[in-house]
Parts: C-alpha cells; sequence; structure tokens
C-alpha cells in the first residue's frame, strides 16, 4: 500500500546493520506494526489490521520489519491471493513498502526489498510486482527507487496507476490490471469510497469523511472490500482506499477531515 520514502537510498552503499523481523502468526500480538499514520489512544485501527494480516497468512502474506519501532517495513504475497485487480500468476506482489524517518539512506529500503526478492526467487517465482505511478503519489511505492532496482513497466490504468515488474527470466509473463480497474469508472452519482482493512486507517477516514458528507447533505456510500473476489474486480487499481465522486476517481489518498472538507469544498464551488 504505501511507498517508499525518499530518494537517498539509491545514494547510499551502506548495508543496513539493524536486524529483519518477520511478523507471523506466532509473534503478531507482540510485534509493533508500523504504519504511515498514527494510531491515537484508545483507537482499533491497528487491531483490525492485524486481523486481516491473520487471515491472509494461510495465503503465504510475508511482513518484514526492521526490529524497531518506526515505519521500516515491507509486506508481500503471491499475486495470485494479492487484493489487487491484477493478472500475475507466478509473481509474488509488494502490498506496501515504506522507509522513512531517521531509517532512510542507510541501506534499508535495499536490505528489505532485497529480502522480498530473495524469497521469490527462492519460491521459483517470475519476478515481483508493485503498484506505482509515473511521479512519486501518496501511499504508492516511489517509481524512482524502483526503477533504479530494475523494475519496469507492465501496465497502466487510470487515471495514474502503473504496474511495475522485476522479471526473472526475459520470456516471464507479462504482469496486467485486471479490465475492471483500467478506466477506474464506476456508474454511480455522489461519492463512493471503496476501502480495505489492509492499511489499518482507511476504515477509519472512510467513516470520518462519510460523518462530514451526512452533515452537509452531500450523498455519499462506504464500500468495504471483504474478499480477495471483490477486490480482484475492483474499479480501481489501488483498492486500499478510493475515493470516487460522479462516476469519477478522485484519489487514493487517504484524506484527513481537513483535506476531505476541502475536497467537498472545492466540489460544489465547481457546481
Amino acid at each position: 500500500m504505501v511507498g517508499y520514502s525518499g530518494s537517498r537510498e539509491i545514494e547510499e552503499s551502506e548495508h543496513a546493520s539493524m536486524g529483519i523481523v518477520a511478523v507471523t502468526e506466532e509473534n503478531i500480538d507482540s510485534e509493533h506494526i508500523c504504519c504511515a499514520l498514527t494510531e491515537k489512544k484508545g483507537e482499533t485501527c491497528v487491531a483490525s489490521k492485524k486481523t486481516w494480516m491473520r487471515e491472509r497468512f494461510a495465503d503465504g502474506l510475508v511482513f518484514k520489519k526492521l526490529d524497531v519501532r518506526g515505519k521500516a517495513f515491507i509486506e508481500y504475497l503471491p499475486a495470485e491471493k494479492a487484493w489487487c485487480p491484477i493478472d500475475a500468476d507466478g509473481y509474488l506482489h509488494i502490498d506496501c513498502f515504506w522507509v522513512s524517518g531517521q531509517y532512510k539512506g542507510k541501506g534499508h529500503a535495499n536490505e528489505l526489498l532485497e529480502a522480498c526478492i530473495a524469497d521469490a526467487r527462492r519460491l521459483g517465482k517470475h519476478g515481483v510486482t508493485v503498484l506505482s505511478s509515473p511521479k512519486k503519489m501518496p501511499f504508492l511505492s516511489d517509481p524512482k527507487f524502483l526503477r533504479y532496482k530494475r523494475f519496469v513497466l507492465a501496465d497502466t490504468a487510470e487515471p495514474y496507476f502503473e504496474l511495475l515488474y522485476l522479471p526473472f527470466e526475459a520470456d516471464a509473463p507479462v504482469p496486467q490490471f485486471r479490465s475492471s480497474a483500467k478506466t477506474a469508472r464506476i456508474d454511480e452519482e455522489g461519492i463512493v469510497i471503496s476501502y480495505t482493512d489492509q492499511c489499518p486507517f482507511a476504515g477509519k477516514y472512510a467513516q470520518l469523511a462519510a460523518g462530514i458528507a451526512e452533515e452537509r447533505g452531500v450523498r455519499i456510500d462506504l464500500r468495504k472490500i471483504e474478499s480477495l473476489d471483490e477486490a480482484k474486480s475492483a474499479p480501481s487499481a489501488f483498492t486500499t482506499y478510493s475515493l470516487f465522486a460522479d462516476g469519477r476517481f478522485v484519489t487514493n489518498e487517504i484524506m484527513s477531515e481537513k483535506k476531505f472538507a476541502a475536497f467537498l469544498d472545492e466540489r460544489e464551488s465547481a457546481e
């Protein structure tokens, strides 16, 4: 879901010395699950993420993080089981890849990505796929870093999504987006927000947006994606959080209350 933050990693050759921890069914209760957003006291957002993860471990979900309480981790699983509308049989798909703050520029992003690539090779996969964009966008993996690591373009989907892949063989099959996600359009008026528990905070901010919209008398519908089949047929390439307005995809950015209110202001002024 979340992209690598920053480009200094490209310039650094220092090998990361911190250990990598794999979060599993055995240690998930005690391990810290870091995220781009922060859970406030009394919230249960991270608990919903951990529940989602527990249900995915049987599908081959892997979550690896630095042995720290910080934003430095990678999450991936077989592409056939990825909650993303792609056809990429035989690949591993990166759900979420994030290195930020004090952990940038020290080789950690490279170390985490290489761990994923090593797993893909060990499992006999064709390679690795990941969702990105032509330029760095919120909650998407950094294309500059990925292209530096020799990922190339496999397919595109409106309005700015790119499916990048790292093939291990020259004749490896080329992954692609499913047709449902190519145009990023739905046949509905008003605002529609689709989301999953893959991000611990998507549901929270979707509900906050619904409250703001209802106060203003704006039609809004929340769609929680709760199964692999629903995710594979989603109308947006980014299933974690997608906001549509009058049938048109607007953003995959998980909007704060302030940003969503500003979006409504702009929408109203344009009417």
